[in-house]
C-alpha cells in the first residue's frame, strides 16, 4: 500500500488508479470493514488523526479531483462525505524520499512523464498534507 504524500498530479495513469484503490482500501480499514492491513504503517498518520475517517475521505476527494481533471470517471460517492479537516504534517524528508521513489517508478513505467518531472526540485504535497521540516518517516522502508 502506498498512500502518497505527493500531489496526485505527479502520478502516471497506473499510479493514480492504484492510489485510488489503495486509498479506498485504507478507508475500509479505518472503518473496520476489513481484517487485513489494520496495522499497515502507511495508515499510522491517518489513524493518528483526530478524525481518521474524515481525513481519508478528504484524501480520496483530492485524488478524485485529479482524476476529474484528467477526464477519468472515478466514483466520487466512494470518497464519502467531505468535511473540513486539519491537515496532516508531512516532512520534507518524507516528500523527498517519495519523490525519488516515484521518479524511479516513472523511469520504467512512463519515461516521458519521468522526463517531464525529473527537473522538479520542490514537488508539491497532496492537499491533505502540510509540509514541515524533518527527515523520512520512521514507518518508511528505507533501503
Amino acid at each position: 500500500m502506498r498512500l502518497w504524500s505527493l500531489h496526485p498530479r505527479y502520478l502516471d495513469p497506473q499510479g493514480l488508479v492504484a492510489l485510488w484503490r489503495e486509498a479506498l482500501l485504507a478507508r475500509a480499514v479505518l472503518r473496520g470493514q476489513t481484517k487485513g492491513y489494520r496495522h499497515h504503517p502507511q495508515l499510522l498518520r491517518f489513524s493518528a488523526h483526530p478524525s481518521p475517517r474524515r481525513a481519508i475521505s478528504a484524501y480520496l476527494a483530492a485524488v478524485c479531483d485529479e482524476a476529474d481533471a484528467r477526464g477519468y470517471a472515478f466514483d466520487r460517492s466512494k470518497a464519502g462525505p467531505l468535511h473540513a479537516v486539519t491537515p496532516i504534517a508531512v516532512t520534507r524528508g518524507q516528500l523527498g524520499f517519495e519523490w525519488m521513489h516515484l521518479l524511479a517508478k516513472l523511469k520504467v513505467r512512463d519515461p516521458q512523464l519521468h522526463r517531464t518531472w525529473r527537473g522538479e526540485r520542490a514537488p508539491g504535497c497532496h492537499p491533505m498534507f502540510r509540509v514541515r521540516a524533518g527527515g523520512v518517516a520512521a514507518w518508511e522502508r528505507v533501503g
